[in-house]
């Protein structure tokens, strides 16, 4: 009864193990040409995102100094 417990916990980190080693087998990874091309658009998206998010908020400082100083 006490082998079959110690057996139990060793198989269960190998049978882990073992699983993610047959998920990394399943990982297709992008060819070079096309990381580059989502790179630069995740690039391009942020510069965009971080502009509008900018020109909010001297937009909203403006409306609120505005308001206060009424």
């Amino acid at each position: 009864m006490g082998d079959s417990a110690k057996s139990d916990k060793i198989s269960k980190p190998v049978k882990f193990w073992n699983g993610v080693k047959a998920e990394f087998r399943k990982i297709t990874w992008p060819d070079k040409d096309s990381l580059l091309k989502q790179s630069i658009a995740v690039v391009m998206i942020s510069v965009v995102v971080g502009i509008i998010i900018t020109i909010l908020d001297f937009a909203l400082q403006y409306g609120v100094d505005f308001l206060t100083t009424l």
